[in-house]
């Protein structure tokens, strides 16, 4: 938002400047030297979030900040409760066609089946290797979670960390034909560090994978690892020849998504949100732990309305769901951000 120095302030200016003029003129009169007027200059500050179009959901934003950073205010939020949460498929990057975490197990299904023969006839691996996704959707969550823990467990945290970190460097979206890192939401990495500069601390709260995502958000996000909340398998520590491990058990820890996302926080951050921000069904009861907060709060929801340049869902998709809350998130008043009119732009690479 620019700002722009009030009329009372110009006066006060152009005052000066006309008594400059005076002051000079008689100078000029009694001992003829000339001076020159003096510039006068106005401050302009950047826009915080350029790939916001003007309207009621960019100014909400500004007003937000502004006053519970004012130390003047009755809304003033002090900087170690400044605490935001921002799910992560479909809220910072895309989620379309799938979750981009399962692009990921699917890759390292059919990097593993060298080693696993007998997969050519066992669902749902079979469906996997064949390409077949009619086949996989039909083996329903059973089918999923199988893919899931047969990729991410009974792998050391370094090796599975290195095993994404070299996914996320290469990888590409079927349909996007971008990296998957690349299709992250201009519009979200200018607000996540709108919020930073304001003495926001930003978290992900995501039901994706808590060490998938450690190894690449600081790079894409610049959220740091211990920043990070998500949906984790149980591990155990080792002392093997010396040499210290922790390794990743095929047992589910924490479902970070719906109830799973408060319980998370809690356990994660400890503090409630002032600031949260989702896109689906799964991300209502952080919104609502947010909403319970004493503190002024923002609940803000991403509406996938654009078609033409990402992808426009919502009560119906198998993917990001958003029907239960965007009737709530209406009914309160939330801020509703649609993509097709609030957004100049999506992605990174499409800025001018």
């Amino acid at each position: 938002m620019i700002k722009i120095i009030q009329s009372k302030t110009r006066c006060l200016i152009l005052s000066s400047v006309l008594l400059i003029s005076l002051w000079s003129c008689k100078q000029e009169s009694s001992t003829s030297t000339t001076v020159e007027p003096k510039e006068v200059t106005e401050t302009v500050m950047a826009d915080p979030l350029p790939s916001w179009n003007e309207g009621d959901v960019k100014h909400s934003i500004i007003a937000y900040v502004e006053d519970v950073t004012d130390s003047t205010s009755a809304n003033f939020i002090p900087v170690f409760d400044r605490i935001a949460t921002f799910d992560n498929d479909g809220t910072l990057w895309s989620e379309q066609p799938m979750y981009f975490q399962l692009f990921f197990a699917l890759s390292r299904i059919k990097a593993m089946s060298a080693d696993h023969p007998e997969w050519k006839n066992k669902q749902p691996f079979k469906a996997v290797l064949e390409n077949d996704m009619e086949a996989l959707m039909a083996q329903g969550e059973k089918g999923l979670v199988t893919i899931i823990m047969t990729t991410h467990a009974d792998t050391t945290t370094d090796e599975f960390e290195a095993l994404v970190s070299e996914w996320i460097a290469t990888a590409e979206h079927p349909i996007k034909k971008k990296k998957f890192k690349e299709l992250v939401y201009q519009p979200m990495l200018e607000l996540l560090d709108y919020l930073r500069a304001n003495d926001f601390k930003t978290f992900i709260v995501s039901g994706g994978g808590i060490e998938f995502m450690r190894p690449w958000t600081e790079e894409v996000y610049n959220i740091p690892k211990d920043q990070v909340v998500g949906s984790s398998v149980q591990t155990e520590y080792d002392y093997n020849d010396g040499k210290p491990f922790i390794k990743r058990l095929a047992k589910l820890d924490l479902n970070d998504d719906k109830e799973g996302k408060p319980v998370g926080i809690n356990r994660y951050i400890g503090r409630k949100p002032v600031f949260a921000a989702g896109n689906s069904d799964g991300d209502l009861q952080m919104l609502r732990w947010a909403d319970a907060n004493t503190f002024k709060t923002m609940k803000l929801y991403v509406h996938h309305t654009d078609s033409i340049r990402e992808w426009a869902y919502d009560r119906t998709s198998h993917i990001g769901k958003f029907d239960k809350a965007l009737d709530e998130a209406n009914e309160k008043k939330w801020t509703i951000v649609s993509m097709k009119d609030d957004w100049n732009v999506i992605y990174p690479f499409e800025k001018k």
